[in-house]
């Protein structure tokens, strides 16, 4: 990120011309889509309008469930009646997942920071920023442009945005001083680091720590230690529930490895689904590797999901590495 954003007036266009708005965002999302959803909706009825969340979820971690129950997973025909759509952390209706096809139907605008998002897939307008740490950020741009103050709660949601995608500013590279002038903001309006911290690595369960073992005891290294593959079966997920993941810990400590330069974490969703996030700790853009699978995100963060059995996936995915990590 440098410099301030802007949003696009086609898009304060579309705010306006509505009055009636479905919002929603990827699925299991994380605390920057669930952030950036209720502070847009927030944002909306301060301006008079209606603002209904939607999540097809599934909320598996400690800091979205709490937020859970204030989004629903269907779309009725009454609430579709004249209404309009926003999509946040996210730039397909395709990512929202069993959403998808109610929202396809009606007007639609894109919020969404990823590399790999478009202004296409039908949206009317879209503001898409992929220097931005956090879609977060551009939604408190948002606050600003209309303009309004920035509320106590408002200013909490967007913190913890933007910490969660930021890994509580560890992501941050020169040149980004705009971050922390935004936090700054977000601080003196009353969003607490101290409390972020605790809602996004606290409260952990033993069945958490558990799984997080089963996770490393699982790691494969290949390509001289270049890359890092971590799996995790359905029956691990069974055994040790889906509410209790600490992704955000385990790429840490993947990425702490002498000479890793990617990391794959390959989980069974369900019996013919998986769920690959991708991470890298400076050259490698996973963005692109994930495309392949269907997916998306950042060059140093990216995921996708894929119908699929993990042992089918694996080769795949050492195939494409394959390319850029010769052994």
């Amino acid at each position: 990120m440098r410099g301030s954003f802007t949003p696009p007036a086609l898009f304060l266009d579309f705010i306006k011309k509505y009055d009636k708005f479905i919002l929603a965002g990827h699925e299991e999302p994380d605390a920057d889509c669930i952030g950036g959803t209720i502070a847009m909706a927030s944002l909306l009825r301060r301006l008079g309008k209606t603002a209904l969340l939607k999540s097809a979820g599934p909320f598996r971690k400690s800091e979205t469930i709490p937020y859970k129950n204030l989004f629903s997973a269907e779309i009725s025909e009454e609430e579709a009646d004249s209404a309009a759509a926003i999509i946040i952390d996210c730039s397909s209706p395709s990512r929202t997942g069993s959403l998808c096809e109610a929202l396809k139907k009606l007007p639609l605008a894109i919020i969404d920071h990823h590399a790999t998002a478009s202004a296409e897939n039908g949206s009317v307008c879209a503001y898409i920023e992929p220097s931005s740490p956090s879609a977060t950020i551009l939604i408190f741009s948002l606050f600003k442009a209309l303009p309004l103050k920035i509320t106590e709660e408002e200013a909490r949601l967007l913190f913890l945005g933007i910490c969660t995608d930021t890994g509580f500013f560890r992501h941050i590279t020169s040149g980004n001083g705009d971050v922390f002038r935004i936090a700054a903001e977000l601080i003196d309006a009353g969003a607490s680091p101290k409390e972020t911290f605790a809602e996004i690595y606290g409260g952990k369960t033993l069945n958490s720590r558990l799984l997080l073992g089963t996770e490393l005891c699982n790691t494969e290294s290949y390509f001289d230690g270049k890359l890092l593959i971590s799996c995790e079966e359905l029956a691990e997920t069974e055994r040790y529930g889906i509410e209790n993941r600490d992704s955000d810990t385990l790429y840490q400590l993947l990425t702490q490895i002498r000479g890793v330069e990617a990391i794959v974490v390959l989980r069974q969703s369900t019996w013919n689904q998986c769920a690959i996030g991708f991470r890298s700790r400076d050259s490698i853009d996973v963005s692109k590797i994930a495309a392949v699978f269907g997916g998306g995100g950042h060059k140093n963060a990216a995921g996708a999901y894929i119908e699929s059995k993990i042992a089918d996936l694996k080769q795949s995915i050492l195939d494409e590495f394959k390319k850029i990590l010769p052994e």
